[in-house]
């Protein structure tokens, strides 16, 4: 029996993705709920399953191909073998075929020196951009951590093991193996020119889609950002303070995001117009606090939601965030995850920024920027001192937001990291 493998429903309003990759060939055997191949849409990468166990006898739609929802990927044979296994003799062959003496057993010649017993049986297991990356790169994959669903190895973890592992060369093969050609050129419109001084390749459907809200941003929104500047001294002081008891107790790390994120809670309160949205000719003021905190992941930012931060406390944000990060890497943040957010905080200091102006993320009115710590010699009172300084930068659309709305939520949040007892007295 044929059953056929479709594109399922990806979440509300998206109604296209891109074949990212196939797990299993045609002629490989599945089981039902296996993992088979992964879409990526333009807000998330998700794994299609195998509806059925059987051999996978046909793809329709190869990596990077573009397929509507409903569309057929590709057909299980349930009544199908693997293709190494060939097809199950029937009692008539079996009664006619002639009985001949058992051939004596051939011992399997030994595995050759130069692969490690972890390599081997590792790579088995691997995607074909998994196993492409690990060869080209010489690594050993059993040496890199997994997080994939089942103890599955993803490029997200090959990706993140590259950070802090210099890449080595493919080991040579066996004396008695024929050379291995190069791989051929992945059919995901990637090519080079001019001798290698040029590479083109296909923007991902994520990227497409960043930049037309980004460009989306600039068209219909008054955007204007204002500044302030912000002294971390009494922050950096509680959290070197309390950090080690606090992961002690809740298993995670204090970091600053959290006092940013209670911060500008408080703020939001205060200024409820930054916390709304246009919506045609209505403004919409929402009495939830839902923040959403950009991240960086292998394939381009994404702005995972922080539903009702203002119930949670520094622990519940931080766990949170972290979770957010590691689905990110593997790819594996949902529609959920990434919608209903009503104001955004992007920290830009990680990678060094010491001064930007963010673009808001529709339809949310409000953007704060955090940049890089630096100390700098400041005025206190009448002497000159060197403190650890933040650039803070609030992007906001000037048709529901004020000027003097703006300026005072930034001070509101720079108070309340100056002095963070603010945050408690909820002042």
């Amino acid at each position: 029996m044929a059953t056929e493998i479709k594109v399922p429903t990806l979440g509300e309003s998206v109604t296209e993705a891109t074949v990212s990759e196939w797990m299993k060939a045609a002629g490989d055997s599945v089981e039902v709920d296996e993992t088979i191949l992964s879409l990526e849409t333009d807000k998330v990468s998700l794994e299609v399953y195998a509806p059925a166990a059987g051999v996978l006898s046909e793809i329709r739609a190869e990596a990077g191909a573009e397929v509507e929802v409903g569309a057929i990927l590709g057909i299980i044979d349930s009544d199908a073998v693997s293709s190494g296994a060939g097809p199950a003799p029937t009692n008539e062959e079996t009664k006619a075929a002639p009985i001949m003496p058992a051939a004596p057993a051939t011992p399997e010649p030994p595995p050759a020196a130069s692969a490690p017993a972890g390599k081997t049986a590792g790579a088995a297991s691997l995607s074909p951009s998994v196993r492409k990356l690990v060869v080209e790169r010489g690594l050993d994959p059993a040496q890199i951590p997994a997080s994939g669903k089942g103890g599955r190895l993803t490029k997200g973890d090959v990706l993140a093991y590259l950070e802090g592992a210099p890449a080595t060369p493919a080991p040579p093969p066996p004396h008695d193996m024929p050379p291995v050609a190069p791989p051929a050129a992945p059919a995901t419109g990637k090519s080079a020119t001019g001798g290698g001084q040029e590479e083109r390749v296909k923007m991902t459907r994520l990227r497409k889609r960043v930049a037309e809200r980004l460009k989306e941003a600039q068209n219909t929104a008054a955007m204007l950002t204002t500044f302030n500047e912000v002294d971390m001294t009494n922050v950096i002081e509680a959290r070197n303070r309390h950090k080690d008891a606090f992961e002690k107790k809740h298993g995670v790390k204090l970091g600053f995001m959290s006092f940013f994120a209670k911060a500008c809670i408080t703020a939001l309160k205060e200024i409820p117009a930054v916390n709304a949205e246009i919506d045609g000719d209505e403004l919409v003021y929402k009495n939830y606090y839902n923040l959403s905190i950009a991240v960086g992941s292998p394939k381009g930012l994404v702005v995972p939601v922080l539903r009702d931060a203002d119930q949670l406390g520094f622990a519940g944000i931080e766990k949170a965030i972290s979770e957010f990060a590691a689905k990110a890497r593997d790819g594996n943040l949902t529609m959920e995850d990434l919608s209903g957010g009503t104001f955004t905080i992007s920290n830009g200091g990680i990678y060094g920024s010491m001064m930007s102006t963010p673009i808001l993320n529709p339809p949310q009115s409000g953007i704060l920027g955090m940049h890089r710590t630096i100390p700098r010699p400041v005025a206190i009172g009448d002497k000159i001192e060197i403190r650890p300084m933040m650039y803070l930068a609030l992007s906001y659309d000037h048709r529901i937001i004020d000027g003097r709305e703006a300026v005072t939520f930034l001070i509101r949040v720079k108070e309340c990291i100056e002095d963070p007892q603010r945050i408690l007295l909820d002042m």
